[in-house]
């Protein structure tokens, strides 16, 4: 629906890009408020936390990149796009094994640690989600229910066709 907040030079602010930051942002502090009120140690969160996102970034971009094989072979330039080509599962998938990683690491209980942070993980999905939705992407099959939407030019969804949410309702 409004997939670019604004342009400075080159840089294009999407709104994608910020929910994803929204999420991640309040689970962070979801997590953090959590652990304090469970009496959990939360001193090694932050650095846990930036662990967790950079390998989710992995993992999602690695996913893309194995379901969409043959195009990476013949454009391996999408490795390095930044604004599109993520699999939130993928992004699960490789958090959970750098979280795994670190707390083996850091001799941490990773199941104590998996239980904290799994709730904030859907926090951050649904804002996530609430990005799909604006950009246009992730979008359902057409339908002439009155719950279709109609996303406008310049979306990643067809413009003009009347188009199930899923983005709201995944």
């Amino acid at each position: 629906m409004y997939n670019d907040l604004f342009t400075i030079g080159p840089f294009t602010a999407h709104t994608y890009g910020l929910f994803y930051v929204i999420g991640i942002i309040s689970a962070f502090f979801v997590t953090e408020k959590r652990g304090k009120k469970l009496g959990i140690d939360i001193s090694h969160l932050e650095p846990m936390a930036i662990f967790f996102v950079i390998t989710g970034f992995i993992g999602a971009k690695l996913l893309y990149c194995i379901t969409r094989f043959q195009e990476v072979l013949q454009d391996p330039a999408i490795l390095f796009d930044l604004v599109s080509g993520w699999v939130v599962y993928g992004g699960i998938l490789g958090g959970l094994l750098g979280g795994y990683l670190y707390c083996k690491k850091y001799h941490l209980n990773f199941l104590e640690q998996v239980d904290l942070i799994i709730p904030s993980v859907a926090l951050a999905q649904g804002f996530g989600r609430l990005g799909c939705f604006f950009a246009g992407c992730c979008y359902g099959v057409e339908t002439h229910l009155p719950i279709g939407l109609v996303f406008p030019e310049g979306s990643l969804a067809p413009a003009g066709i009347p188009l199930f949410p899923t983005q709201l309702m995944k």
